[in-house]
């Protein structure tokens, strides 16, 4: 077995993040996103909106990735605008792949492009507020397609 590559600890984005140990190539998978497989609906009521944290990703079927049930370090993936990673989804699996050359200690990010059903308001901008500070930043975890509606 190889040398850890990746860790989580606590991140200047929000809470916890995950961060390389060792400089990552791009297009290395490096993780895959784990958690209990089940309904949107059942996932997100579980979560404690109070605490900020969500360990949810949606599927492109509808379901959800709980990584709060039975979930791994991914689940602390933070969100930026301009990510150094990405998601790939195979079948009901989701892997996290680097983008670009990661250097050993920097974070890693995906984009979440969030989307939300509704009008999207002043309060639900504040609720998917991004403070990831890259150029260009959105301000807001939600979608490109969602912030133009």
């Amino acid at each position: 077995m190889g040398l850890r590559r990746i860790t989580a600890r606590r991140s200047a984005v929000h809470g916890k993040g995950l961060f390389a140990l060792q400089p990552i190539a791009a297009g290395e998978r490096l993780i895959e996103y784990k958690g209990e497989v089940t309904s949107w609906r059942r996932a997100a009521s579980r979560q404690q909106s109070s605490a900020g944290h969500t360990f949810v990703f949606g599927l492109s079927d509808g379901r959800a990735i709980d990584g709060s049930r039975g979930g791994n370090s991914a689940r602390f993936l933070n969100h930026a605008c301009a990510p150094n990673c990405e998601a790939i989804e195979v079948g009901d699996r989701v892997f996290i792949h680097a983008l670009v050359d990661i250097a050993s200690g920097d974070e890693l990010f995906i984009d979440y492009g969030l989307a939300v059903d509704g009008p999207i308001t002043d309060e639900v901008r504040a609720q998917y507020g991004c403070h990831c500070g890259a150029p260009g930043c959105r301000r807001s975890m939600l979608g490109s397609d969602a912030e133009s509606s």
